[in-house]
């Protein structure tokens, strides 16, 4: 096989191109957080047809994009799987999923059900990426998320506040799954922004206030600390940039000043105890107490909701540990600790092998994100960066790597 070169513009390859199964794919990712909240609100059904309702439009994606994807294989499998985090991503699949035989989930129809809906997370992503550009099938998903959540923060603009003066539903969709959406959709735009795949500007901006407007505390904390990584690290800034960026920042702070201030009162005087630090203790400490109970093997998939008992005066139910590798104790024992260290070890491992460049600094400063916050925060059943997305950036980095030069062409090797 010989080996030749061309060169495409970057706006041919990343900015005027968008495929639209991916790009839909990516903007379900992200809304679909809102469709129970839509199926009980709007619609007036009960919460279990909503998530009913969600789970059945997960599954069924996967044979649209199966059935509409091209019969020759661009990328086999064994490439996808070939980066070390999507490996172990694929194990930490197939260990939630033999967990099912022995969990202690209130329902295990419902665990069955959630499970087969991760699977079906990444099983999209490798059937995306088999068939098309590794570069334009990931852009075009990237795109479809960002607009995804930024439908979602002009909805949570619209609705009502919280008691607690937070965005979000009471029961339905909480303040801090609308934060964490705006802050990785801010990531996945800042990418797309870097590599001139349109203009992100407005986006970004909405999807921040978005966030600083949720009041999610963990994710807000996570998101300054990365952000500041990023500026200080990102040698293809100007100071000038930097300095607008912070400015902004800063201002978009002392413009939310007075309700900063109304937050800080009701989190001290009525603060349930999902927010409340001495709430999350006693949640980190009931599931430690759980955890080392079964120590190898776990309590196994969607082993929290329903089953640890609510706690305090006001019967908060938890629905994870607020930890990620707590959680990973909790429902996988040790096996999960070593498959949360060898996932973002590995993911690690694989930044650090990119040579030094916007690209690097980039994703040092995404992978900081997904860990800070997991220290007082997590989901329910998938890792704080999905499976979903390992693959993507699994498959991205190398590619991404020459996507970020500083030169306005990118060359492909045929």
């Amino acid at each position: 096989m010989t080996t030749a070169t061309y060169t495409v513009s970057r706006e041919q390859e990343f900015g005027q191109s968008t495929l639209g199964l991916p790009w839909a794919v990516g903007f379900y990712f992200a809304f679909r957080s809102f469709i129970m909240l839509l199926s009980v609100r709007v619609l007036g059904t009960d919460p279990q047809t909503g998530v009913e309702a969600s789970l059945v439009l997960n599954i069924l994606l996967l044979p649209v994009v199966a059935l509409a994807s091209p019969g020759v294989s661009r990328h086999p499998l064994r490439s996808i799987l070939r980066p070390a985090s999507v490996r172990w991503a694929m194990l930490f699949l197939a260990f939630s999923g033999c967990s099912l035989l022995w969990t202690v989930a209130a329902s295990v129809p419902a665990a069955i059900a959630y499970w087969c809906a991760m699977a079906a997370d990444a099983l999209l992503a490798i059937l995306l990426l088999r068939a098309r550009s590794t570069n334009l099938t990931v852009c075009s998903l990237m795109k479809g998320y960002v607009w995804g959540a930024c439908a979602i923060a002009i909805i949570a603009w619209i609705m009502p506040a919280q008691s607690d003066l937070r965005l979000g539903d009471e029961e339905l969709l909480g303040p801090n799954q609308i934060g964490f959406l705006c802050a990785f959709a801010v990531y996945l735009a800042q990418y797309l922004s870097r590599n001139r795949a349109g203009r992100w500007g407005i986006p970004i901006l909405l999807l921040a206030l978005t966030l600083l407007r949720s009041l999610s505390k963990t994710t807000i904390a996570a998101f300054i600390l990365s952000q500041a990584f990023l500026l200080l690290r990102d040698s293809s800034m100007t100071r000038r940039q930097k300095a607008f960026l912070t400015a902004a920042a800063l201002a978009a702070v002392i413009a939310f000043a007075g309700l900063l201030g109304s937050y800080y009162d009701v989190y001290l005087n009525a603060g349930n105890q999902s927010e409340t630090l001495t709430g999350r203790l006693g949640i980190w400490a009931y599931l430690l107490a759980e955890a080392v109970d079964k120590p190898w093997f776990g309590h196994g998939f969607h082993s929290v909701w329903k089953v640890i008992p609510p706690f305090g005066p006001d019967q908060f139910e938890a629905r994870h540990a607020h930890n990620e590798l707590l959680q990973q104790f909790y429902a996988y024992g040790i096996c999960g600790v070593v498959l949360f260290a060898g996932i973002y070890s590995s993911f690690f491992l694989q930044i650090r092998r990119l040579a030094n460049g916007p690209a690097k600094t980039f994703f040092y400063s995404l992978l900081i994100f997904i860990l800070v916050r997991g220290l007082a925060d997590t989901e329910p059943f998938d890792l704080s960066l999905p499976l979903w997305m390992i693959i993507f950036m699994g498959m991205l980095m190398p590619q991404g790597q020459r996507a970020m030069k500083k030169d306005k062409s990118i060359v492909i090797p045929l």
